[in-house]
């Protein structure tokens, strides 16, 4: 029997870290911890890998550069070009 590691290479959280802009160090750490600690219970483990893995694909996200003026597009109602989660990946709610 082998040993899965705790993070994939991608997930790794001090990676997250490096490639998230400062602004999101804050939240990234708080939301880090908060999952640690709830890893002390073994049904939660699940819990940590999740929000490492969500964080990872943030820091994709965020580091596109056209990221904050689509984000704003779609505040401000602009959605053209905008695909929900929904229609992106069907019963992806349920999967929560």
């Amino acid at each position: 029997m082998t040993a899965e590691p705790l993070h994939t290479a991608g997930d790794d959280p001090a990676e997250i870290l490096r490639a998230l802009l400062a602004k999101w160090h804050e939240q990234f750490m708080s939301e880090y911890h908060a999952a640690l600690d709830a890893a002390r219970e073994v049904w939660r483990f699940k819990q940590l890998r999740e929000v490492l893995h969500r964080w990872r694909l943030h820091a994709v996200a965020v580091s596109n550069p056209d990221f904050d003026r689509a984000e704003q597009d779609v505040r401000n109602g602009r959605r053209e070009g905008f695909v929900s989660m929904d229609d992106a990946f069907p019963g992806w709610a349920d999967r929560q």
